[in-house]
């Protein structure tokens, strides 16, 4: 397989061109502030299979936690439902709420940080 150097090079011209258009402003911010509480608290709930995460019990509902919750190990913090089955997610560890990642009714990955704990 041989590269077509005309295609490289008008890659590389275009690139080029995009860093000129930014004028040096980051496209990533190295300062994400949910990173940075992750990385001092270390203490988060991830989950445990694909799906889509529920706060409530059922619509209308008052949610399993909120922030400023004091929850024990193995309290529900939501439900993630994948494939018609509800799966309640329990806490891994005690702990208070300072933060949740995901809002009602949103799909979430397998590992994905769904609360951060203080």
């Amino acid at each position: 397989m041989e590269i077509d150097k005309k295609i490289i090079k008008k890659l590389i011209d275009t690139l080029e061109d995009l860093k000129k258009s930014l004028k040096d402003k980051d496209i990533i911010s190295k300062d994400d502030p949910v990173e940075e509480e992750i990385e001092i608290s270390k203490a988060v709930v991830k989950s445990p299979i694909v799906g889509t995460a529920y706060l409530a019990p059922e619509p209308g509902a008052k949610p399993f936690v909120f922030v400023g919750k004091k929850i024990k190990k193995g309290d529900t913090i939501m439900i993630v439902e994948a494939m018609k089955t509800m799966n309640h997610v329990p806490s891994s560890m005690d702990g208070i709420v300072k933060k949740i990642l995901v809002e009602d009714g949103q799909p979430v990955e397998y590992d994905q940080i769904l609360i951060i704990l203080e």
